[in-house]
């Protein structure tokens, strides 16, 4: 069986390796997971769950470490993120538990009969899924706990920079009880991969998380199946002119640059009403100071790597361009390798490609604007609408923030990231297309409602 490596992108070295699989294994996988039905109940479905919740706990230690090893995330974003799997499978196991049929009653018109109608909810056949880079472990929970809470037979393709820790889920979920047939990862090349999975008569639903581009081409070659399209985003934090200032730079410096940056949830943009800007400008400086970015692996460091120099140069040229048409660098840009140290930009303009478009890494760029309105033609002036943070006291400008944001997602005093895993997640416009995310979501995403009625004297 031919590999390829997997490398720590902090130092270049090889980590591991993952099987490169042909068209035909892959076919052949999803040929088995297309053919199977789920023998278990919910309660064996939830107990499955249940068991890999608590194998994530178990080993929420090593598991983190080789996480970093593959990602370059510092050890405190890849242990929250084992936490964050582990709630996606808990949120999966009650879900599975969940009977979500209704009864109707069929005589309430001239027209019905004496009768009544009940709706249960059944697997689709086959769930394809995609998943990237920035959260090895989370990303891929999404996608294979719903289905197994649905009990829908599902094949997976992770990211080939991070394809281990998506083979050690596999692994614990088949060692948690769950059939080998019902589930399969996927390592390799992404578009032999992805022609495979759309080209299969038994897939009724495709999940991707990802990019635009990628996203566009599976709309436009999955006809007439179900999708799950979470695209990315250009998330704004809106500081209002009557905000606390510390807790407005707290929110944009942490919401920048946890996961170096690398969420679609993101802080991409900070857009500050004047006469706050010079006040905000100094308080984010003083606290993207105080970030400890260096080895991923030791306890302290707060920022890790990109998920390798290509990315970080590209967040590098385009801070640099931003400068070179305008905008001020206050600190950081300083970067070694696949390592940026997160710039303050401040002057951005709206139309400078640093916030025009999704800028993937932890950049901390502010917009200055005059008043809401132009807050909120800012805001909304991408092709991105995913989620959004606004830092106010007044309620009628949240109120107005609450209606207007053209996005999936508005958190009052808090990052646009913020969620718990069980809540509804994705996006309008180049965001997403399809249902949203989010356990409970998904769960229904992954299967069909069926009616039937009987005769009731």
């Amino acid at each position: 069986m031919s590999a390829f490596e997997v490398r720590y992108p902090f130092t270049g070295e090889v980590v591991g390796e993952a099987p490169l699989r042909s068209r035909e294994e892959v076919r052949a996988a999803l040929d088995r997971a297309g053919a199977t039905r789920v023998a278990l109940d919910r309660h064996a479905r939830a107990a499955v769950l249940e068991r890999v919740a608590a194998r994530i706990e178990a080993e929420r230690d090593e598991l983190a470490r080789a996480i970093t090893l593959e990602s370059g995330l510092c050890l405190a974003d890849t242990r929250y993120e084992t936490g964050r799997a582990a709630d996606v499978f808990r949120f999966a196991a009650r879900e599975a538990l969940e009977d979500h049929g209704e009864a109707y009653a069929m005589d309430v018109s001239a027209h019905g009969r004496a009768r009544r109608a009940y709706t249960v909810r059944e697997p689709v056949r086959l769930v394809a899924a995609i998943t990237p880079f920035n959260h090895p472990l989370n990303q891929v929970a999404h996608k294979v706990a719903p289905a197994i809470a649905a009990g829908a037979p599902i094949v997976l393709k992770p990211s080939e920079k991070t394809p281990l820790t998506a083979l050690w889920l596999e692994r614990a979920i088949h060692e948690a009880g769950y059939p080998e047939e019902a589930l399969a990862v996927v390592t390799g090349d992404r578009a032999e991969i992805l022609d495979e999975m759309l080209a299969h008569d038994a897939v009724e639903v495709v999940s991707f998380t990802g990019g635009v581009a990628v996203g566009r081409l599976i709309a436009d070659r999955l006809g007439y199946r179900r999708a799950v399209l979470e695209l990315g985003g250009n998330d704004p934090l809106l500081v209002l002119r009557d905000a606390d200032v510390a807790r407005a730079a707290e929110l944009a410096v942490s919401g920048a640059t946890k996961n170096s940056g690398q969420r679609c949830t993101a802080v991409k943009r900070v857009i500050v009403e004047e006469p706050l800007g010079d006040a905000l400008a100094e308080a984010i400086l003083a606290r993207a100071r105080l970030l400890r970015v260096g080895d991923p692996l030791a306890d302290e460091t707060e920022i890790g790597t990109l998920i390798d120099e290509e990315a970080a140069a590209l967040v590098e040229a385009r801070v640099a361009a931003a400068v070179a048409e305008g905008a001020t660098l206050l600190a950081g840009g300083e970067r070694t390798g696949a390592q940026l140290v997160p710039p303050v930009v401040d002057h951005v303009r709206p139309e400078m490609e640093l916030v025009r478009e999704e800028t993937f890494g932890p950049a901390i760029p502010l917009i200055r604007v005059r008043d809401l309105d132009e807050a909120l033609a800012v805001a909304n002036g991408t092709r991105y609408g995913l989620s959004s943070g606004i830092v106010s006291n007044d309620l009628a400008a949240i109120t107005r923030c609450i209606r207007e944001l053209r996005v999936g997602s508005v958190n009052v005093d808090e990052v646009p990231g913020f969620r718990t895993e069980a809540t509804p997640f994705g996006g309008i416009k180049d965001s997403g297309l399809g249902v949203k995310e989010g356990v409970v979501e998904a769960v229904r995403a992954l299967t069909t409602t069926k009616l039937f009625s009987l005769p009731w004297p």
